[in-house]
């Protein structure tokens, strides 16, 4: 039986199989991006508050404490591969409590995106135009308040490319996980590959599938991209009394 034989075979015997490892994939991926998203936004937001030491000691002191923590956090996440950090959290912490293992994996997931993520965001925060944030707090803004209300939307807006390749990065390394025995794609295409010795071709079902999953979301996140731009026929007004300071940006009919 030829190669491609094989691969046909095998995925009309285990389609299921290669299905439910699917599914897995990207309820891990999507789960841990989204809550690596939150927790990255927490700490990119932590992490630009702004403290003198002259008028809060106190504070002062206790946000240098909560930076240094936050930022060994994100070095040692970002610096040791997710398969290790499977491999001690799962087997020192969830597996001597009972958690179950996806459980488990989705932890591990957005802990290891988190980090990722609060760099992605910060990066975004620092990106706005510092004119505005003087002028939110000019206003009498907190600095939740300029965040959540004027920062954060605009922030999100730049980084959302980097966001969606998180997505995609976390639909690929989630293959790795098959360490602490979850039952997603690549485990489920060992275990078909493994019942005729034919891993090769049912690795290659494996690599289409993983594929057209990262195409799939690539196409689906430019698209929201495009939408969140709005459309390409707008009006700035510079005054509500001059109708001489309108500055017409919409397109001219070829």
């Amino acid at each position: 039986m030829g190669f491609f034989d094989w691969v046909v075979r095998l995925f009309s015997e285990y389609w299921r199989l290669f299905l439910e490892g699917t599914g897995y994939t990207v309820l891990m991926a999507l789960i841990g991006t989204v809550a690596g998203f939150i927790i990255g936004l927490i700490i990119a937001v932590i992490r630009t508050v702004p403290t003198e030491r002259e008028k809060s000691p106190v504070k002062w002191g206790i946000m240098k404490v909560v930076n240094f923590i936050l930022s060994v956090y994100v070095e040692v996440i970002r610096g040791t591969p997710m398969m290790v950090q499977a491999l001690i959290i799962h087997y020192s912490w969830f597996a001597r409590i009972g958690m179950p293992a996806l459980l488990s994996a989705i932890i591990i997931i957005s802990v290891n995106t988190g980090a990722y993520m609060a760099e992605i965001v910060r990066g975004g925060i620092i990106s706005i135009d510092k004119g505005q944030i003087e002028g939110a707090q000019s206003i009498g803004m907190t600095h939740f308040q300029t965040m959540t209300l004027v920062v954060i939307p605009q922030a999100i807006r730049n980084i959302m490319p980097s966001i969606g390749n998180e997505f995609v990065v976390n639909i690929k390394d989630s293959s790795v996980l098959s360490v602490i025995s979850i039952t997603e794609l690549m485990f489920m295409s060992k275990s078909a590959g493994g019942t005729y010795f034919q891993f090769v071709p049912a690795y290659v079902i494996c690599a289409v599938i993983y594929f057209i999953l990262t195409f799939t979301v690539t196409r689906i996140l430019r698209f929201v991209e495009k939408k969140m731009d709005g459309d390409d026929s707008y009006v700035i007004c510079g005054s509500q009394t001059d109708f001489r300071s309108q500055i017409n940006a919409k397109k001219e009919d070829a």
